[in-house]
């Protein structure tokens, strides 16, 4: 009869060889990378200002497209 702890995630990944362990490691490294639901901190927001050369020619509607514009090229 198998232990309650043979049937855990962590007694199954004891019963894997060590290159294989290292593989689950990383995925899980992997996974809790991308987590989304942790806060990733606040928006920067250096680009602030930076095309204020361009408001006098520009609507803010005109100046939104162009910087798409720009950003495809």
């Amino acid at each position: 009869m198998q232990g309650l702890h043979e049937n855990s995630l962590e007694g199954v990944i004891k019963k894997l060889p060590p290159y294989l362990q290292k593989e689950v490691f990383d995925f899980v490294e992997f996974l809790l990378s991308k987590d989304t639901s942790k806060p990733k901190g606040k928006l920067k927001q250096n680009w602030a200002g930076d095309l204020r050369e361009f408001r006098d020619q520009y609507t803010s509607l005109e100046l939104e497209k162009k910087a798409i514009e720009w950003r495809s090229n």
